[in-house]
């Protein structure tokens, strides 16, 4: 926290009380520091040099040894050559860790210090000779940083929780942002840099900020990632350049003084991470999770690929009861809802794989960096409508709104008849504007999906449409959704994720490998796929992505969780938002098999929860120091 009047020593017990919170994050140390203008405080969850590099950290050059103080949030993967390279410029260490070199960068390279790190991160360095507050997010948004700013100051912490423990203190207005509602609503997540409360705010993945005691939050984007395309004069070259970058990353994130495992799918993006961290740790641990329902467990399929590498393999079957006990408890680790019902299964992989490792790798990003989602290939089947003039394609976009739902060719038609800009939202959408309007009747259309996503396209107008498809999924899903479940899921078991697919060396890579080369061939990661063809077994390459599949649909339909979800939306108070007599209907209309709405049912479902934990108070989320795990 930086206060606004010099007043921080009046905050350090607050700050004190706002990290219990934030134990699970965690749980192996816990530290404040403060001068006359900041307090710092932070959990630790040890990885590296476990004996010192504790937080929050203090260095400076030999005119003023404390000159700067530092918290960050993640791991530095080039630490080692970063040490190295700045010991040539004649600096001094008094750690082995990972955090010094970022202050010691930070004085050297100033803000550019960022540029420097390989890694993840959310970091806060305070310059208390030249009084500025300096923050930065990793280039992808693997680590959170939420921030809040009152006349009392502006406070940073990883997780919003702090932020509300440290509202009256600070007097921060809670009020919820119905913009961010509805954004919300519209894609199952929160973009950034909302947050559901007005006066809470991220900063973006790929951005730092700096600001002075009483100044205003200044944020500057260091990150703009390029999807180009570059000829291809050697296939083999190119993916040996793909296998070589993927390899090396591997190596980077095993960098660890505890032991790592690996999260295994069975699909071939957690095959490859696994086979790779198989070669440093010969007696790796892998961890997947599935259901009891037949027909959706991808169990038997890990297992299968764990057994081709050599992998020792454990699972947790996760029954309906379990997955619905837990989602009071998920939604409080989440701080803002993501309608994703596979964060569910991950909590309970992670909390399985704390009992036996500190840290897991995971395939995260593969699909965004090498084009491995399957809408990525509609380019190529709606390039027929890009020659028809455009008066015609709206007539066609008219004619599909008459056909009747599920008629062979409707969709295609209303798809052909639309730009890419108003088609496609990203990888995840649970309401069109209508089905909106029957479940919170102030929704404004102003609001939708295309105020989050056309800022992000007009960035990427020079790109194939592939590219720009990627662009806006590292921009939008991925760091909305994905991350955000990887990371908290994780943390909640005060266990390490870590996603070498994310990390910037393989970005350099990625970003030139022309769209031939991704959706080649009637599949998707085309030349991802041949780079691992010595990596992982055979059976693998050609597998579709697999992830932790929820059979959420029947679940809602039945007596797994149909009672469960008739409760949740009678008991919550959110009648100011929701129409409580069409979310009824819905959930009616789904368990009768008229329509589909589990995707929709479960958006809502899952924001009743969250505004009973963090609005209401009335949901306890039960969360107790035994559920913690113990040290490894």
């Amino acid at each position: 926290m930086l206060t606004a009047k010099g007043t921080a020593a009046e905050y350090v017990n607050a700050v004190e009380g706002s990290l219990e919170c934030m134990y699970h994050r965690g749980p192996d140390a816990a530290g404040t520091w403060n001068d006359d203008d900041a307090v710092f405080g932070f959990n630790r969850l040890s990885i590296i040099d476990l004996e010192h590099s504790h937080q929050p950290l203090r260095w400076g050059p030999e005119d003023n040894p404390e000159r700067y103080a530092l918290t960050f949030n993640g791991e530095i993967y080039n630490y080692i050559e970063l040490r190295e390279e700045l010991k040539g410029y004649g600096y001094t260490f008094n750690t082995e860790g990972d955090g010094e070199p970022i202050a010691v960068g930070y004085h050297h390279w100033g803000k550019d210090v960022v540029n420097h790190l390989r890694g993840m991160f959310g970091i806060v360095i305070w310059d208390t000779e030249n009084k500025v507050m300096f923050a930065a997010r990793d280039q992808f948004g693997i680590k959170p940083l939420y921030y809040a700013t009152t006349e009392a100051g502006t406070v940073f912490a990883s997780e919003m929780k702090s932020i509300l423990e440290l509202a009256p203190a600070l007097n921060l207005d809670l009020g919820l942002d119905k913009r961010a509602i509805e954004h919300y609503i519209d894609l199952q997540y929160v973009p950034e840099p909302e947050s559901l409360h007005a006066n809470i705010r991220r900063v973006e993945s790929g951005c730092t900020v700096t600001l002075s005691p009483g100044g205003k939050v200044i944020s500057d984007r260091y990150f703009k990632p390029e999807f180009h395309t570059v000829k291809v004069d050697d296939e083999q070259k190119l993916y040996d350049r793909i296998a070589d970058a993927l390899e090396d990353s591997v190596a980077k994130h095993m960098r660890a003084d505890v032991t790592v495992g690996s999260f295994l799918s069975g699909g071939i993006d957690s095959t490859a991470i696994a086979a790779l961290a198989k070669r440093h740790n010969p007696d790796l641990l892998t961890f997947t999770t599935g259901f009891e329902r037949e027909g959706y467990s991808e169990v038997d399929v890990a297992a299968e690929s764990a057994q081709a590498i050599g992998a020792e393999h454990i699972v947790k079957v996760v029954s309906p009861e379990e997955y619905a006990d837990a989602i009071p408890k998920i939604m409080w680790y989440l701080d803002n809802p993501v309608a994703d019902p596979s964060l569910v299964p991950l909590y309970f992989v992670a909390a399985e794989a704390r009992k036996h490792v500190k840290v897991v790798l995971s395939g995260e990003g593969a699909d965004e960096l090498f084009g491995g989602y399957t809408i990525y290939k509609e380019p190529l089947s709606l390039a027929p409508f890009e020659k028809i003039p455009s008066p015609l394609r709206q007539g066609l976009g008219k004619l599909s709104r008459i056909l009747p739902d599920g008629m062979k060719g409707k969709s295609l038609l209303e798809r052909g008849s639309m730009s890419m800009e108003q088609r496609y939202y990203g990888n995840a959408r649970s309401f069109n504007f209508e089905q909106m309007k029957r479940v919170i009747p102030w929704a404004r259309p102003e609001w939708n999906h295309e105020e989050v996503t056309a800022p992000i396209y007009a960035q990427s107008e020079h790109m194939d449409p592939v590219a720009r498809m990627q662009h806006l999924d590292l921009f939008t899903w991925m760091r909305g959704d994905i991350l955000v479940k990887a990371d908290k899921m994780n943390m909640a078991n005060s266990l390490e994720l870590r996603v070498p697919f994310l990390d910037k060396e393989v970005f350099k890579v990625a970003e030139s490998i022309p769209h031939e080369y991704k959706i080649a061939r009637g599949t998707t990661k085309y030349a991802l796929r041949k780079a691992l063809e010595q990596i992982v077994p055979p059976h693998v390459l050609h597998r579709k992505k697999l992830g932790f599949p929820v059979p959420m649909r029947h679940w809602l339909a039945g007596d797994e969780l149909f009672g469960w979800a008739q409760d949740t939306i009678n008991e919550s108070q959110t009648d100011d938002i929701f129409d409580r007599a069409a979310v009824l209907e819905m959930l009616k209309e789904h368990r009768d098999g008229i329509s589909d709405h589990s995707r929709r049912l479960w958006t809502v479902l899952s924001f009743m929860i969250w505004h009973g934990i963090f609005v209401e108070e009335r949901i306890d989320p039960n969360i107790e120091r035994q559920d913690y795990p113990v040290k490894l």
